[in-house]
């Protein structure tokens, strides 16, 4: 089944949806894809300087993994094309007006935006918002 390319379809049926999970950014020096399976991470990264790991803060707690900031997960409901173009843009910019820091990840299905706990409200709402286009009025 092949996802929505039209980004103004896309961005008419969002869908967004909060994650009930605080997450954290952590990155462990010489590991690889596969380590640290147990602590389940929403995504892996691997880069030069180690391996990232976006996990539960519980997780992270448990694995004794240090981290700087939490963050809420807010997942597109919209199945979104990997060639879509122009999703990515629209949302970031939209929190970024509203100076609400995004870190975007797209699966398969849906896009994933990780935003500070403190500003995850506000993110959904806007999301919720985005392109509702108010009733036009009779003369």
């Amino acid at each position: 089944m092949a996802g929505e390319r039209d980004l103004d379809k896309l961005l008419a049926s969002l869908s967004p949806r909060l994650m009930d999970d605080d997450f954290v950014f952590c990155t462990i020096k010489e590991a690889t894809y596969g380590d640290f399976a147990e602590f389940s991470p929403l995504a892996s990264f691997s880069e030069d300087e180690g391996l990232t790991l976006v996990l539960t803060k519980e997780n992270a707690d448990r694995a004794g993994f240090k981290y700087e900031a939490l963050f809420r997960c807010i997942t597109l409901g919209v199945h979104s094309s990997i060639e879509a173009v122009g999703l990515t843009a629209a949302v970031s910019r939209r929190l970024a007006d509203l100076g609400i820091s995004t870190n975007m990840m797209a699966a398969y299905y849906h896009d994933h935006i990780l935003v500070p706990v403190e500003k995850a409200a506000d993110a959904l709402s806007a999301l919720r918002n985005l392109f509702r286009r108010p009733p036009e009025r009779s003369p």
